[in-house]
């Protein structure tokens, strides 16, 4: 009989799972592909910036510290954001409105000036106010989008149009520079309560303003990532021509873009106008600056196709941030106009950079 082999048998060492390795390197890919996706949010970099100047004045002001000093922050912050918002939709459509500042003081002294002349109730001007506004979107839209003209060129005759009529037309009507007082007209307390009025909310005082401020750049949002518009606009900001390709109206697309900055001109001339109750016929001269810078410094592109408006929003905090936190640091205030062009400046290189760096990965 053959003699059976007893000896034990070597066990052969276990090859590595491959199952396992793959899960391993799909992890590793996820890792970078969550990380990539984070530093290329355009609001990144507008948030560090936010947090580095919040923690400068923090630092230097103590006045800043208590809520009331926050409460007025925000409220400078508003008065950016809220058209910087609009104005951030139009550049991510791939557009500039170098009209908006001055279409503000030109929609409060519509309103103004029509309910003090034919002495009716203030809710007339404000519809007035509200017609002549989109009137002007409208227009600055329709002529970009029929002559082909870049939109810096249409609008910059917009601004200078609007400012002479501005000065112009409050001389003419009040022999003055600004325009009556309507505070003591019919109506103008129940608008002053939606425009500009103030909440008090735990013993501090909340303008109005902030709460409109919030709810545009909630709208904004949604429009931006929940609906075909916000699709639409990403798209004629990308590539205009693709985008007309495919079916998207981009002629109505622009052209409703200018006039949401028509609507939140007009409702900052509201705000103003309540505020104070008259308005200064030569106010808003670069405004439409700050505004383009906020949605800059938020992370917008400046070619289109690319930007949020929650982006937006943290650069016109940056702003207001700034803004009061020179006058409580006892700064001279000389020093805002400068901050804006460093911050834009800074803004620009860091998300080009950014970008860069991610699109090499």
């Amino acid at each position: 009989m053959a003699a059976t082999d007893s000896s034990p048998q070597t066990a052969e060492p276990a090859a590595p799972s491959v199952a396992s390795g793959i899960d391993n390197r799909a992890a590793r890919f996820t890792q970078r592909s969550l990380a990539r996706r984070i530093i290329t949010r355009p609001e990144i970099g507008s948030l560090l910036g936010a947090i580095a100047v919040m923690v400068l004045f923090l630092a230097v002001a103590a006045p800043i510290r208590n809520l009331d000093a926050a409460a007025t922050v925000l409220y400078a912050t508003s008065t950016i954001g809220i058209m910087a918002a609009a104005v951030s939709l139009l550049m991510i459509g791939g557009e500039f409105d170098l009209s908006a500042g001055v279409a503000v003081i030109s929609s409060a002294l519509a309103g103004g000036m029509f309910t003090w002349w034919f002495g009716v109730n203030v809710w007339v001007g404000v519809l007035f106010a509200l017609a002549f506004a989109l009137a002007i979107g409208f227009i600055n839209g329709y002529l970009v989008t029929k002559t082909k003209l870049p939109s810096f060129l249409i609008t910059l005759g917009a601004f200078l149009i609007l400012q002479g009529l501005n000065l112009f037309v409050t001389r003419v009507v009040t022999g003055a520079v600004s325009s009556p007082s309507i505070s003591n007209m019919d109506g103008f307390d129940s608008a002053k309560a939606v425009f500009a009025s103030t909440i008090n909310i735990g013993g501090v005082g909340i303008r109005v303003a902030i709460l409109w401020w919030i709810g545009f750049t909630v709208i904004a949002t949604w429009i931006l990532l929940r609906t075909k518009i916000g699709n639409w606009i990403y798209a004629i900001g990308d590539d205009q021509d693709a985008a007309r390709a495919v079916g998207v109206p981009v002629k109505w697309t622009k052209i409703g873009l200018f006039m949401t900055v028509g609507f939140m001109a007009w409702f900052m001339g509201m705000h103003n106008l309540f505020l104070f109750s008259s308005i200064q016929s030569g106010g808003g001269v670069g405004q439409e600056l700050i505004y383009i810078a906020a949605a800059v410094v938020g992370g917008c592109a400046l070619m289109g196709g690319y930007g949020t408006a929650i982006g937006t929003a943290i650069g016109a905090l940056i702003f207001g941030l700034t803004n009061q936190g020179i006058v409580f640091a006892g700064w001279n205030p000389d020093l805002f106009k400068f901050f804006i062009g460093a911050t834009l400046l800074v803004a620009v290189v860091l998300n080009m950079w950014v970008r860069v760096r991610a699109q090499r990965r």
